[in-house]
């Protein structure tokens, strides 16, 4: 009896390569929108000035701690009602967007940081918002025993501190690449799913639809042997 060879199929994977195409172009395409983005945005300068919070006479030194911590936190508030944003040549909202303070916490001192296209508007802006905390603690001197004092002066930045076009066409790479994996992972169940029940249909169809051979019919029966009658 002639008996068919079984065919094998090879994983879904195996059969469809191009699909594995998918991870280099999602590279490839976070790359390239990573470096336009990084060539065509505008640069970013940043400026910091620095102040220190100081006790005034006969009060607690360790006030000074608390107060510049309190004035860490209302810097731009201060800044936007008082003459920082003529000094600086901006308006009040582009001082709270482009201008943050930072506090330490063993140190009565603040940072205050500005950013803007130019390297001089940084510098304004950042001496502009000092210059007011200064201004701001004198009139109040009196109630909170402490004074903010000019520590440093802004220097001008030399080179932007937003990413550049390499430095953001390697961060659109590696986004390109996760979603390109994350398509990976889900796609080959999908198609190793489909891949079976198609192997399984086509596996089933020749088991149903081969002939039955007929079924043997058998030999008759070997006349029984009868004795001759003896002759008289």
């Amino acid at each position: 009896m002639n008996t068919t060879p079984s065919r094998t199929f090879p994983p879904a994977g195996l059969r469809r390569p191009g699909r594995w195409a998918v991870l280099p172009a999602a590279v490839l395409a976070g790359a390239a929108l990573g470096g336009g983005y990084g060539a065509l945005k505008t640069p970013q300068y940043a400026a910091i000035s620095y102040v220190i919070v100081v006790p005034a006479e006969k009060s607690d030194p360790a006030a000074a701690l608390g107060f510049a911590q309190a004035y860490g936190r209302v810097a731009t508030d201060i800044a936007v009602t008082g003459d920082a944003q003529v000094w600086a040549g901006v308006t009040a909202d582009t001082l709270r967007r482009s201008v943050q303070a930072a506090t330490s916490p063993d140190a009565p001192m603040i940072s205050i940081t500005a950013r803007a296209e130019q390297p001089a508007k940084a510098v304004s802006m950042a001496d502009g918002v000092a210059r007011a905390l200064v201004l701001n603690s004198t009139h109040v001197a009196g109630s909170t025993g402490v004074k903010v004092v000019q520590f440093s002066r802004a220097t001008k930045p030399v080179t932007p501190v937003s990413p550049s076009a390499p430095l953001s066409a390697l961060v659109g790479a590696c986004a390109g690449g996760l979603l390109g994996g994350l398509v990976l992972l889900v796609r080959p169940k999908r198609s190793a799913a489909r891949g079976e029940a198609r192997h399984s249909r086509q596996t089933a169809a020749p088991a149903s639809g081969a002939s039955t051979p007929p079924a043997a019919v058998p030999a008759p029966a070997a006349a029984s042997h009868q004795p001759e009658p003896e002759a008289v």
